[in-house]
């Protein structure tokens, strides 16, 4: 089993868990309207990285369980055939969020890899 190393945004990330040196760019539109290009270790989510940067909007109150729909966003409509599939508790929490569009995803389910490069995602509004 691999310990959990904290970071310092306060989520944990597994020692042992080395992607090298990809960094992979995401790009957030914020619920302050500003366009926040970001780059993110492969194996981190996009709620991880947005909360890393400041992203505005993206609240994360259960840390990435899947278990809040705060870091609700919307993805870039070319990018959803990219992502891996919408698993049944997501769609279940984003069932519950406010403002659910066809590109809703769950940051926190969405795990950057090198073919991500470019993601593009609009912040929904969190209460954040």
């Amino acid at each position: 089993m691999l310990a959990a190393a904290p970071r310092e945004s306060g989520f944990f990330r597994f020692a042992g868990h080395d992607h090298g040196s990809e960094m992979p760019r995401v790009i957030f539109h914020d619920t302050n309207g500003r366009r926040v290009e970001v780059q993110a270790p492969v194996g981190n989510t996009a709620m991880e990285a947005a909360v890393d940067n400041g992203v505005s909007g993206v609240v994360a109150e259960c840390g990435g369980a899947c278990a809040c729909a705060t870091c609700h966003g919307y993805v870039a409509e070319e990018w959803l055939p990219r992502l891996k599939p919408m698993e049944e508790m997501e769609d279940a929490m984003l069932d519950a969020a406010e403002g659910r569009r066809a590109t809703s995803r769950l940051l926190c389910q969405i795990e950057i890899n090198p073919e991500l490069d470019g993601l593009e995602i609009t912040v929904a509004d969190n209460g954040g």
